[in-house]
This record gives structure tokens, C-alpha cells and sequence, in this order.
């Protein structure tokens, strides 16, 4: 048995730290690469892992203190006399030989172990292969184009090549700045999540460092377990770089999510990944020391959300009977897309009971309004149609009404009403319908809004929506007004409460006191929830909205 010292490795160039938990206790028996310590910055959280397996003979610090780089944690009695030979400081002549051959074709005679570490990193990282990222608890997604070509010099964030799932589509793009060296896929190829895509050269060696450490974070670790000596250097560069990314992920927090999440134990980066997916913290179970939620917690949580749906007893069930009896028939696939909407159009409406509210607005001032000064004042490139107008009411009524921009509680006792509005609008494409969602629709003028819906219709037809494209919508119109029709039922798409479907204006003679004359009506078809809003409720929102658009002045107010 021997004793061996642990203490603070590489910052990244942070001064000093936090310590916020001490994970261990004297006496503690601690496999390699256990947690001890929990350190913080002010932008980032940094677990030190053990350098080897062993007791905790001394911890030398408590919650609160403030060390630097190389100051003292504590001292471990390891298991096995020939692990801590390793850990001793010696002259590099004295330094018995435990590196493979290609580390050792790296060396020079006169550089010490910690410089060829460092050399033989930096070498390996001029070229680096470029992953599949998280995909949100999709398991599994389709190569649908390869974006760039063999030699194209890319910069950072470059599109490389766009993979598709059955609700959207996403661009994985390029980590670092380089030339694209090869592609390792094909178009139609399934991949997952950390698949290795192409193989990009990085044009400078530090950007590829920076990158590789990012992407390849559990590979490190798992080599860094070679020897007592290779797992200390090995674990401090792997925390720099989790420091790095962590610090990196919370530079831009997005607060359209209006969690509380301050009492959950969990660090920097956790929760800047929970606000980017939505994810309340407060929900989730922590498998970390003293119950805090790790980044593998939470994406369990997510994956266990998204396959709830599809687990559950809800299914498609189609006709068992043999068609063929009774002639020639034809058998179709259905695409991912639309075996997707069927699904979930059967969830809502077998646990949703739904109430449908008809009626129309007068359209006739705002069609003037809209082709003679709408018209005129938009950019050439925009194009204003009548449901921007619709959108843009919309969102006035649910400020107005804000429990048709709400969510049932998952214990069915409360109600979650959303501070933020994001209109989803129903695209239909080829491969079936999709519902991206304007992100902060309140913020936008009509202008705004028409630009903004005919951008995202095209890429849904396109097949470029980015994954998070329709994740969010807080409320969904359905538009039907292109092809026709007087009215129809629209399915509330669950979590949310509500969905409006608009039909064709048509030119009706209306009853204004005295005479008919000739009036532009809209039909709207207004679904809710009847849990959630009773029927006075859904029909005040229904006339409040037909209100609005009957006279375009009060979308001003």
C-alpha cells in the first residue's frame, strides 16, 4: 500500500475555484475516475475524479474554500504498490516505460512524460471526425444530403450534411474551421447519435484541440485509466475541457423558459441544456452525489418523455380485413411523418375531450386594408397574406384569454400558463403535415410574421427544418382557406389546449339594420379542451377574435 497526493489539475486559465461538495468521506473505499470533489466557478461546475483506486486517508479541504490549480484536496492510500510507482516525481531517465508504441514514436529523448502527453494530443487533433450530435432523444435518423464536397474549405458551424427523423429535419454542422477530408456516410444511411459522419483537417491546432476534446470527452477518459500516471494527466485535461464546455454552453441562457429550477442541485451546463429542451429540473431524479442531476439524468428524463406517447396504450390500429377478396388492390407505405401524426392525432383524441366553437368574422376592411396599404407599405420580397392578420390576432386574444396558451399540469390538478407565444402553423408537404411555430410570435409585427411563415413553409417543404422548429408551439392554427371548404374540426395537438382552424372567406349578403349587402366572411373553427376551458370561455375567445379582425385598427391596440 502507498499514499498519494490529489490535487486541483488544469483550470483552463481560471484563477481560483469553489469548492461546492466534498463527495467522499475518510475512509471511503473509491474505484479510478470516482468523484471526489465538485469545484465552481462562476460559469462552470468541474468534478476531480480519483487518479487511481484506493481509501481516502485525508480530504484537506471542506465546502466553501477557494483553491487554485495544484493546491492540496486530500491523499489517497491506493490499492496496489505498483500503481503509485507510477505517481512518484521522477527524472525522466528514472520514469519506467508505460506508453504504447505510437506514444513512444512521439517522444524525443530529452521531453518528460506531461510535454509528450501534450505533443501527442496536439498531432492527433489536426484531423478530427465530425459526430452525429444529440439528437433529443431520437434514436435513430436518416442521411438525406450531403452538403458539401470532398476538399470544400469549411468555416466554423458550416453546414456538412442535413439528416432527417419522422418530424423534422437538421443540418449537422461543421465543429471547427477545416477542409472536409471524406465523408464516412451515404445518402439513405441511419445513423445515431455519435456516429462518425466525414472527417474534417482543422486549419489551425489549437481550434482542433478545443474541438476534439468536446467531442470525444468519454473516449479520454476511458484510455486515461492506463496507468496512475496517464489518468492524472488524462483527468485534468478532460475536466479543463468539461470547464470549457460548460462555461461555453452558459454564455447565451435562454429565458423564454420560465422553469424554476434555482433549488435543484445541479451545475452550469445542466441547466443551460434544460432551458434549451424545456425540461423543468424540479422533474427529474439526480443519480449524482447527494442527488444532483447530471447531464445523463436529464437525458434519460427527455428520452423517457418522447417515448411516453409511442409506449403508452394508444396505437393505430388499422382494417383486418382482406381487401383482396373483392378485387386488386394496392399496399402503401406511409412515411415516418404520417405514421407520426397518426399516432398522435389518436393520443390526443382518445384523452382529450375536445369541444369545437364555430364561427365568422367579417373580413371585408381588413381585405381592403391588406391589398391597397399593406400592400404598399411591405417590402417588395414579403408577402402579406390574410393570415399574418390571423396570427397576429391570435396572439392578441390569448393575451387576452391566457388559459388558451396553457398546458394541463402532468397530475392533471393544475394549470401551466405560458409567458411566451409561439404560433405554430400547419405546412402541408409531400411527406405529410408539419407544424413549425414562429418563436416569440407576440414580438413580431404582421411584416414580421409573413416573412417569418412563408421562410418556415418552405423549409418544411424543403425538408430543412431544424430539429427545434416545432418544439415549443404554444398555440396552432390550421388554414384551409387556400383549397376551400366552409368548416371543418380541428384535433388539439396535446400538451396544448387549444387549435384554431380558418376555412375560405366567402362573399355573403349580411343584415346591417336597414338592408342586406355584400360582406367578406371568414369561418374560423375554434377546438379546445374541455378540461381545461369551458364552452362560455371558448366562445368569448371565438367572438373576441372575430372582433379583432373585423376592423384591422384594433390589432393595434
Amino acid at each position: 500500500m502507498a499514499e498519494q497526493e490529489i490535487k486541483v489539475p488544469d483550470l483552463g486559465g481560471i484563477d481560483e475555484v469553489e469548492v461546492i461538495e466534498v463527495c467522499v468521506s475518510v475512509g471511503d473505499n473509491i474505484d479510478a475516475e470516482g468523484t471526489l470533489i465538485v469545484l465552481e466557478s462562476d460559469k462552470a461546475t468541474m468534478e476531480v475524479p480519483s487518479p487511481a483506486g484506493g481509501v481516502i486517508k485525508s480530504i484537506a479541504v471542506k465546502v466553501g474554500d477557494k483553491v487554485s490549480e495544484g493546491s492540496l484536496l486530500g491523499t489517497l492510500t491506493t490499492q496496489a504498490a505498483e500503481n503509485t510507482d507510477s505517481t512518484k516525481k521522477k527524472a525522466p531517465s528514472q520514469e519506467p516505460s508505460k506508453e504504447t508504441p505510437q506514444e513512444a514514436s512521439k517522444k524525443t529523448p530529452a521531453e518528460q512524460p506531461a510535454q509528450s502527453s501534450s505533443s501527442s494530443a496536439s498531432s492527433a487533433t489536426s484531423e478530427q471526425a465530425v459526430t452525429v450530435p444529440d439528437l433529443g432523444g431520437i434514436d435513430e435518423v436518416e442521411v438525406i444530403e450531403l452538403n458539401a464536397s470532398i476538399g470544400d474549405e469549411l468555416a466554423l458551424d458550416d453546414p456538412i450534411l442535413t439528416v432527417e427523423s419522422d418530424k423534422a429535419s437538421m443540418e449537422i454542422p461543421a465543429p471547427a474551421a477545416g477542409t472536409l477530408l471524406s465523408y464516412k456516410v451515404a445518402v439513405g444511411d441511419k445513423v445515431k447519435m455519435g456516429d462518425v459522419v466525414a472527417q474534417l483537417k482543422v486549419t489551425s491546432a489549437a481550434s482542433a484541440s478545443a474541438s476534439a476534446g468536446a467531442s470525444a470527452g468519454a473516449s479520454a477518459t476511458a484510455s486515461a485509466a492506463a496507468s496512475t500516471t496517464s489518468s492524472s494527466s488524462a483527468s485534468a485535461s478532460s475536466s479543463s475541457t468539461h470547464a470549457s464546455r460548460s462555461a461555453q454552453a452558459t454564455a447565451s441562457p435562454n429565458p423564454s423558459v420560465p422553469l424554476k429550477q434555482g433549488d435543484v442541485h445541479a451545475g452550469p451546463a445542466v441547466r443551460k441544456l434544460a432551458r434549451e429542451l424545456g425540461a423543468d429540473l424540479n422533474q427529474v431524479t439526480g443519480t449524482g452525489p447527494k442527488g444532483r442531476v447530471l447531464k445523463e439524468d436529464l437525458q434519460g428524463f427527455i428520452k423517457t418523455r418522447l417515448s411516453a406517447p409511442a409506449a403508452g396504450a394508444i396505437s393505430v390500429q388499422g382494417s383486418q380485413e382482406d381487401f383482396s377478396r373483392f378485387g386488386a388492390i394496392e399496399s402503401i407505405a406511409l412515411n415516418k411523418i404520417k405514421q407520426a401524426t397518426a399516432k398522435n392525432m389518436a393520443m390526443s383524441w382518445s384523452t382529450i375531450p375536445q369541444v369545437t366553437q364555430f364561427d365568422e368574422a367579417d373580413i371585408t376592411d381588413l381585405e381592403h386594408y391588406r391589398k391597397t396599404k399593406a400592400a404598399a407599405m411591405a417590402p417588395s420580397d414579403v408577402r402579406v397574406t390574410p393570415l399574418a392578420f390571423v396570427v397576429k390576432a391570435v396572439v392578441s386574444a390569448l393575451k387576452a384569454f391566457p388559459n388558451f396558451n396553457a398546458s394541463l399540469g402532468p397530475t392533471g390538478t393544475e394549470l401551466i400558463r405560458k409567458h411566451y407565444i409561439n404560433i405554430g402553423i400547419a405546412v402541408d408537404t409531400p411527406e405529410g403535415l408539419l407544424v413549425p411555430n414562429i418563436k416569440q410570435t407576440d414580438s413580431k409585427g404582421v411584416v414580421d410574421i409573413a416573412r417569418e411563415s412563408a421562410a418556415l413553409a418552405q423549409k418544411a417543404r424543403d425538408k430543412k427544418l431544424p430539429m427545434d422548429a416545432m418544439a415549443g408551439t404554444s398555440f396552432t392554427i390550421s388554414s384551409l382557406g387556400g383549397i376551400g371548404g366552409t368548416a371543418f374540426t380541428p384535433i388539439v395537438n396535446a400538451p396544448q389546449v387549444a387549435i384554431l382552424g380558418v376555412s375560405k372567406a366567402q362573399m355573403k349578403p349580411v343584415w346591417n339594420g336597414e338592408a342586406f349587402e355584400p360582406r367578406l366572411m371568414l369561418p374560423i373553427s375554434l377546438s379546445y379542451d374541455h378540461r381545461v376551458i369551458d364552452g362560455a370561455e371558448g366562445a368569448k375567445f371565438a367572438r373576441h377574435l372575430c372582433e379583432l379582425l373585423s376592423d384591422v385598427r384594433h390589432l393595434l391596440l
